[in-house]
C-alpha cells in the first residue's frame, strides 16, 4: 500500500498486476472522478459508502468497465468483463464476448407470396 504517491509515479499510472494499492486524498466526488479518469487504465474501480447518491454519481462519473460497491473482484461467469482505454483488449464472459466473433448484417427483403391477397402497401400485394 502506497499512501504518498503522486499521480504520475509509475506505481500510481502502470497496471501491475501485483497486490498493489495506492491511496489518494480528494477534496470532493468531482475531482475524484476527474483524477480517476485521466489514467490511461480503467478496467476496474471499487468503491465502499453507504450512501447511494455517492453510489449513482461514482457509477456514472467513472469511465471503467467493471465497478464494484461494498465488495471487491467478485466475478461471475455471466457478468461482462474487460476494459477501456489501454485496458481494452474485448469483452471475455458473457453474450458481449461473441461480438470478437461475429458480425451483424441484416437484410431485408420481399416474398410476394407472403402478401396472402392482404394489402400491405407494397405494390406486389395489390389485388
Amino acid at each position: 500500500m502506497f499512501s504518498n504517491a503522486k499521480e504520475d509515479m509509475s506505481i500510481a499510472q502502470d497496471e501491475t498486476f501485483d497486490p498493489v494499492q495506492c491511496v489518494f486524498k480528494f477534496k470532493d466526488i468531482g475531482e475524484l472522478i476527474k483524477r480517476a479518469n485521466t489514467t490511461r487504465y480503467d478496467l476496474a474501480a471499487g468503491v465502499f459508502t453507504k450512501n447511494i447518491n455517492t453510489t449513482n454519481t461514482l457509477t456514472q462519473g467513472l469511465r471503467t468497465e467493471t465497478m464494484w460497491i461494498n465488495c471487491y473482484d467478485v466475478f461471475d461467469a455471466t457478468i461482462p468483463f474487460g476494459g477501456y482505454k489501454m485496458s481494452d483488449m474485448g469483452r471475455e464472459k458473457d453474450i458481449y464476448s461473441l461480438s470478437n466473433y461475429l458480425q451483424v448484417k441484416t437484410t431485408v427483403y420481399f416474398i410476394e407470396e407472403s402478401c396472402m391477397g392482404i394489402d400491405y402497401g407494397h405494390p406486389a400485394c395489390k389485388s
